[in-house]
């Protein structure tokens, strides 16, 4: 059985007994900064390794190497990481909820209707309107209550089905998309359209999954809000030459007068699971065309000696602004989407896509040796490069980008995923948060805020999902403590200005709610309904729930309305161009690695003093 195809066939949750057994992964990394090293010079000191990360079931042992000199220390890890008793991890359920509940009843108490929670001054926030300029409030903030709309599904998965229908009246009752606010299509898209759209499949929903959360005199309310929201943001498609959408929309007026002309990629890329879903619960096919039409204009304009796509591109010319390419910021949900597409509508061309995407981003961005798992070499990690070229453009990689060993877990590549998640869960550990860029060549932040992101607590979910390795347990007990430690204030949890020193902004965004606390509660809470009630789900990118129903797959989106390009092929097929490298395809473990820490105490220790904590 292949990880990829496993993997990627279950989604998410519902993995087999052979996936949970698969647990331990030795790696044997070292500390040097052979990370910018040319490509052909790292990979000649490796001549056994072949472009598959499965260990070696049989041959001779490695030579003794430098890396043993780390050796003596490997029982510490194993023994903080070994094992985790029930009776903890129900406290640390009962920690993850609450932490939910502290911030969401002080929103309710303060700041509703206001769409965030100031929770150092216990004050509602709402768009900056004295300053319009101010994108990084105004983006996000619409005068639509944001918090509650984004806070429902978590609602559910904690089992309060009570305050869940009293939520759902609630924004029934009382939002209207008839505002005069200017908001980014992308923000918009996945934390009000997402949840909308989540909510209503979730209490419609036959199976019952979460039991009997049906709303009496319901009629579709939240499907026809989430209609009427997307239909706002239409505009945005209108008048772009290349079919990108324009990133700001007003939702009464359209896009502005004198609206810039760039975007960033995963702005204008990440629209498709949302405006599909809604497509195909509507009959209305205009969103999905729309955004699949961006993606493939997107697409269209990668490198074509590296195959990569940059961060900001202008809609009207199709001219990259921004050539850095990276899996962060304006890039990263880009990737997530073109698989979790693929799995929700089976659309063979979005799977063609993220599979070269994939290779693209394994065979130029990834640095390190080149096995996850074995050999030496320094620790695998992800750098930013010139789309063009492929040549490191800087030495930091952002906070974000910690969401990638999640979509690796989606994709197979598990040995990958649990290294990458564990660099930057040495982070963490070094600053009790990660720090929004960390530069890898000075070991230390380059911009020093955590807003409270939740891409960490998300891929050590489903690093445990895949492994039910206990030490990702032990991660997510971390991040509970540090938060708690680090960012709770009087009515909710504060952004962190400064990792260092722990000084606060007053925000808590909505994303705290509907990702961070769902990730952590899911993590330690192993009977959900989630998990055990047969059905499938992905998470969009804000966390909401989306069930893998094949009546999503029923509906061919080709087939409905005028839409010039949807018979045009992706021009990249799997198979064409390099293979992706350090990709495993593990069909057999080791015995000895499915019952120990899924890295090695050696290499453990090696990432730690990677980033500075040795």
């Amino acid at each position: 059985m292949q990880w990829r195809s496993l993997v990627v066939g279950l989604v998410v949750l519902r993995l087999s007994v052979s996936c949970v057994l698969w647990l331990a992964v030795g790696l044997e990394q070292s500390v040097s900064l052979d990370v910018i090293r040319p490509k052909a010079e790292r990979l000649s000191g490796d001549e056994g390794t072949t472009g598959n990360t499965c260990a070696r079931v049989k041959g001779e042992p490695p030579k003794r190497s430098y890396l043993s000199f780390f050796d003596g220390h490997k029982d510490d890890y194993v023994r903080r990481y070994s094992s985790f008793s029930d009776a903890l991890k129900e406290a640390m359920k009962e920690k993850a909820k609450g932490m939910f509940y502290f911030g969401y009843d002080n929103y309710m108490k303060y700041a509703f209707p206001k769409d965030e929670l100031n929770p150092i001054d216990c004050e509602g926030r709402g768009p900056d309107v004295q300053n319009p300029s101010n994108v990084n409030i105004n983006d996000v903030l619409g005068n639509y209550s944001l918090t509650l709309i984004d806070s429902l599904d978590t609602l559910l998965v904690l089992g309060n089905v009570t305050e869940f229908q009293s939520a759902v009246k609630l924004v029934i009752d009382t939002v209207s998309f008839d505002k005069d606010s200017t908001v980014q299509v992308f923000e918009a898209n996945i934390r009000i359209l997402g949840s909308l759209i989540s909510a209503h499949i979730l209490l419609t929903d036959t199976k019952h999954p979460f039991g009997r959360v049906g709303l009496e005199g319901y009629d579709n309310q939240l499907l026809h809000l989430a209609h009427d929201l997307a239909v706002r943001l239409l505009p945005a498609f209108e008048n772009t030459s290349t079919g990108i959408p324009y990133p700001r929309v007003n939702l009464k007026t359209g896009v502005p007068s004198g609206s810039i002309n760039e975007t960033c990629t995963a702005g204008a890329g990440s629209l498709l699971v949302e405006f599909g879903i809604l497509s195909r619960l509507t009959g209305d096919f205009t969103f999905e065309l729309v955004a699949r039409r961006a993606v493939r204009s997107l697409w269209k304009l990668r490198s074509n000696q590296t195959g990569l796509l940059g961060n900001i591109v202008n809609i009207q010319t199709g001219q990259w602004v921004g050539q850095q390419s990276g899996l962060g910021a304006g890039m990263d949900s880009f990737y997530e989407y073109l698989l979790k597409s693929y799995i929700l509508f089976g659309e063979k061309d979005d799977y063609v896509m993220f599979q070269a995407a994939y290779a693209s981003i394994q065979n130029h961005l990834r640095r390190g040796r080149e096995s996850c798992n074995e050999g030496e070499g320094d620790p695998p990690m992800y750098v930013n490069v010139n789309m063009m070229s492929g040549e490191i453009m800087n030495t930091w990689i952002d906070s974000l980008q910690a969401f990638f060993p999640g979509l690796q877990v989606l994709n197979g590549d598990v040995e990958n995923a649990i290294c990458l998640h564990a660099f930057y869960y040495a982070i963490w550990k070094r600053f009790g948060a990660l720090p929004e860029r960390y530069n890898w060549q000075r070991k230390a932040p380059d911009v020093l805020f955590y807003p409270l992101r939740p891409e960490l607590a998300e891929s050590t979910y489903l690093l445990y999902q895949a492994t039910k390795n206990p030490f990702y347990l032990h991660v997510g007990m971390d991040i509970i403590q540090s938060l708690e430690k680090n960012t709770k204030v009087r009515c909710g949890y504060a952004t962190l200005h400064h990792v260092v020193h722990k000084s606060k902004e007053d925000r808590m965004e909505s994303f705290f709610l509907s990702e961070t606390c769902k990730y952590l509660f899911l993590l330690f809470d192993e009977n959900n309904p989630l998990h055990k009630s047969g059905n499938k789900y992905i998470f969009t990118t804000e966390g909401h729930l989306i069930p893998v129903d094949k009546r999503f797959r029923e509906k061919r989106w080709e087939d409905r309305g005028p839409y010039q390009d949807k018979k045009a092929p992706v021009e990249t097929p799997i198979s064409e161009g390099q293979p992706a490298r350090n990709t495993s395809n593990c069909i057999r473990i080791p015995e000895a690695r499915r019952y120990t820490l899924p890295l090695k105490s050696i290499y453990m220790r090696q990432i730690d003093h990677m980033v500075g904590l040795l």
